[in-house]
């Protein structure tokens, strides 16, 4: 569909419609930035794992960062921008020592990055995946396991749309604007980001199923809201809440070594597979 879009987009003569910069081996299509100055300027992270460059790219997004602490654990102090770091950064070394894909992070240290910006990362590098990590909180008593989630403009449940709330709040700088008369670079994104959407829900499903002999998911694994982070038109991109900072034995497993092995290796073979799918499907 990434072709036929830039191809249409193309005929009518649309400003900022393109391959992803530095890519040109896949369609896609590249939609104006407010603050794009500010975003672009960010360097772009190092690419590790396959040196093949037509070897699919997942860019890892460790979430928080900075001045944005993310929830804390209640019971040792623990911020979540320092564990989703910690997870990432095992995930990005599993993916990338298997040699199968190209892998990066957005971040590798307690920096600061907007949502816009964490995307726009991915977008510039040509990313076929997007993985954002978190670890969750939660008011209710006894909330425990990790849970998948993919965009919707219609939240899953309450605790769905509770979620959105907080992570769309801070960072919103750098995030997707289209301005006045814009009516059918909005049709052209909303086919894309149709098609990124059912991407990202097929790749949900998969890494459960990879994922969950190796940790503990809620029953209610995949669920739904309208976070600014996944909101890359043409990108299947997924928030990876990987447990509770608000339950002692999530949190106990989360940031232990062993924990955070079996959530890269779940992650991993749900990655590996995602694009076998992908490659053979493209080969009928």
């Amino acid at each position: 569909m990434g072709v036929v879009l830039q191809i249409w987009a193309l005929f009518l003569g649309l400003s900022g419609f393109g391959a992803a910069a530095g890519d040109d081996r896949r369609g896609g299509i590249s939609i104006p930035l407010a603050e794009a100055s500010s975003a672009s300027s960010i360097p772009l992270p190092p690419i590790a794992g396959a040196k093949d460059p037509d070897r699919p790219l997942v860019v890892i997004d460790p979430g928080h960062g900075g001045r944005d602490p993310g929830a804390v654990s209640p019971f040792d102090d623990r911020k979540e921008k320092d564990v989703t770091l910690a997870v990432a950064r095992a995930i990005h070394d599993d993916l990338a020592s298997s040699g199968r894909v190209r892998v990066a992070l957005t971040r590798t240290e307690d920096t600061h990055l907007s949502l816009g910006q964490r995307y726009d990362i991915a977008r510039r590098l040509g990313a076929d995946l997007f993985i954002s990590v978190h670890a969750d909180a939660a008011e209710r008593e006894g909330a425990s396991g990790a849970t998948i989630y993919t965009l919707s403009e219609v939240a899953s449940d309450r605790e769905a749309a509770q979620l959105a709330a907080r992570e769309n709040g801070p960072g919103l700088e750098g995030a997707v604007t289209l301005g006045e008369g814009a009516g059918v670079n909005r049709i052209l994104i909303d086919l894309a980001q149709r098609e990124a959407m059912t991407h990202s829900a097929d790749f949900a499903r998969l890494l459960y199923r990879e994922a969950a002999p190796l940790i503990p998911f809620q029953q209610d694994y995949h669920r739904f809201a309208s976070l600014v982070v996944l909101k890359a038109p043409d990108i299947p991109s997924v928030l990876f809440e990987t447990g509770y900072l608000t339950n002692e034995a999530d949190v106990a497993f989360i940031h232990s070594p062993q924990g955070q092995r079996r959530i890269a290796e779940g992650v991993r073979k749900a990655v590996e597979t995602h694009f076998a799918r992908r490659t053979f499907a493209a080969a009928r």
